[in-house]
């Protein structure tokens, strides 16, 4: 039985790092953090292109403009939603996740979400960078093994394809 699994490789690969500025200082080590680690895994620097956008709630928008442009084989999200005395939070929070997860079924590019969404701003900056790692850059290895395991998959069915030719 096959098993298929991806691997970071980032040779060769274009990526947009899409990052709400909203909670700037946490956003900033995120996709500071992503940057990084898409490098560190063989992805040109000139290949990356950032994008800043005011808030959580406008990186669908920005996500889907960089994914329609056919550029990218892969993107990375980052922000941070705290939570607050409304219920404000969940509706950023719920609506931006759906629509970022949406965003890559329907362009079949994989993003890597690192959205935070957090109780209280401690919390968030220790998950950019501090006692819980960064998720910019679990959110840069995530995409990065997307992409490498569905170009994986693409292959096997190219092989399958010219075992029913044959």
């Amino acid at each position: 039985m096959p098993e298929f699994i991806g691997s970071p490789d980032g040779k060769g690969r274009r990526v947009a790092v899409v990052v709400s500025r909203f909670n700037e200082t946490v956003t900033q080590a995120l996709g500071e953090g992503a940057v990084a680690t898409l490098v560190e895994c063989g992805v040109d620097f000139s290949d990356i292109d950032v994008v800043v956008v005011p808030g959580a709630w406008e990186l669908p928008t920005a996500t889907r403009a960089l994914l329609g442009t056919g550029r990218y084989d892969c993107c990375v999200v980052v922000g941070a939603v705290v939570r607050g005395g409304t219920p404000h939070f969940e509706y950023v929070a719920g609506e931006v996740s759906r629509a970022i997860m949406q965003l890559g079924t329907d362009f079949e590019v994989p993003i890597g979400f690192g959205l935070l969404t957090t109780d209280d701003m401690a919390q968030a900056e220790a998950r950019a960078g501090g006692a819980h790692g960064n998720k910019g850059r679990d959110a840069a290895l995530a995409a990065l093994e997307m992409t490498d395991l569905l170009a994986r998959l693409d292959s096997v069915g190219e092989e399958h394809d010219g075992e029913a030719e044959a």
